[in-house]
């Protein structure tokens, strides 16, 4: 079993987890000034094409191009989704259409009925949206922190589609110590329980998508900045087209399995979450 997160632990969450997911560090953000210039964010693996992973049941496509995926009703921690896609050559990709999508902190996705505790989502979009790529190959999406289910780790869905032959179906990755402390000290992820069965170390699809899928997280004022380089190979055909396809599967339910995780320290002096305000 995990040893209790510490006030140290999460004071130093730039440490690189068991699956590589970590915190931006200082010196990898001041690159981003120079981003400007070259049309790259910082990162790791910059020029590693992504590697495709499962779409997964929940993908439809609610054809809403939005950076506000939020919707005005979905509580959490203010999150900017950020996205560079790049070639082989790190070439940015201008014109990319990206789709994201993602759990609410209460573990359920917008559309779907059956899902825990009988859940139905039905005819709803929170957390769903498509943005165009600009001349760096950069998008951005406001949401929130995601939250989890049982049977996977933290993680945001993407689809990123050149035409109508090439498309790169991915998963973007969180560190886990950040997640775990965001689940058991901040509502309403803590109404949903913090009892998680699967951390990033023993996710099947985290480890088929390495490292290059791991996000960079920086903590701003009032909301955390998510990095990622997703590279695609230009001359990869998918089976799905550009319209994409309705995932198939059933939504998993039922509650978490016990005794995954065990309760974090709390005692510090300054707030661990930005945005949100009697985390100490």
């Amino acid at each position: 079993m995990p040893s209790p997160l510490t006030r140290r632990d999460a004071l130093r969450l730039v440490a690189v987890t068991a699956a590589g997911g970590a915190l931006m560090t200082q010196k990898a953000f001041a690159q981003e000034a120079s981003a400007e210039t070259t049309g790259l964010m910082p990162g790791a693996d910059v020029c590693v094409l992504t590697p495709e992973v499962t779409e997964g049941p929940y993908y439809f496509d609610p054809k809403l191009e939005r950076a506000d995926i939020t919707e005005g009703t979905q509580t959490g921690v203010a999150t900017t989704v950020r996205l560079q896609i790049v070639d082989g050559s790190c070439k940015p990709i201008e014109g990319a259409r990206v789709d994201v999508w993602h759990c609410n902190a209460e573990g359920l996705y917008s559309g779907y009925a059956n899902q825990t505790g009988g859940l139905d989502t039905t005819g709803q979009t929170f957390l769903r949206g498509t943005q165009f790529a600009g001349a760096t190959g950069i998008v951005e999406f406001q949401t929130i922190y995601p939250g989890w289910y049982a049977g996977r780790t933290t993680h945001i869905h993407f689809k990123v589609f050149l035409d109508e032959k090439t498309v790169l179906t991915g998963q973007l990755f969180f560190p886990d110590a950040l997640s775990q402390f965001i689940y058991q000290n901040v509502e309403p992820y803590t109404a949903h329980g913090h009892d998680r069965d699967v951390l990033n170390a023993n996710d099947n699809i985290a480890s088929q998508a390495t490292r290059a899928s791991f996000a960079y997280v920086k903590e701003l004022e009032e909301r955390y900045l998510v990095a990622m380089i997703v590279g695609v190979d230009p001359a990869a055909q998918s089976a799905t087209g550009f319209s994409g396809a309705a995932g198939g599967g059933e939504p998993p339910s039922g509650p978490p399995p016990d005794g995954a995780m065990s309760a974090p320290s709390t005692e510090t002096s300054v707030s661990l979450v930005p945005g949100i305000k009697g985390i100490r």
